[in-house]
């Protein structure tokens, strides 16, 4: 699986919004740590998004069995007897 957090650090040249970027400076934000974390965020939710999508027939599929046939070893569940 990706581990965005696991990766070594490189430089890039970015270009933002000056006036936010000031502003980021004045509060004291560190814009690289910021853009960093909110960049794995995106890359996260992206990648578990395509990963949903080209699954989706799997899933599907595998919804269906369960619904059809039950869970697996179910009758060896301890837990929530009688729902």
């Amino acid at each position: 699986m990706f581990r965005p957090d696991e990766g070594p650090k490189r430089p890039v040249n970015l270009s933002l919004n000056a006036k936010v970027l000031d502003r980021a400076r004045e509060l004291g934000l560190n814009v690289s740590a910021t853009v960093d974390a909110l960049l794995a965020e995106e890359v996260r939710r992206l990648y578990w998004e395509r990963w949903n999508d080209e699954n989706k027939d799997a899933i599907t599929h595998y919804n269906a069995r369960i619904a059809k046939e039950g869970l697996p070893l179910a009758k060896y569940r301890t837990f929530m007897k009688g729902r």
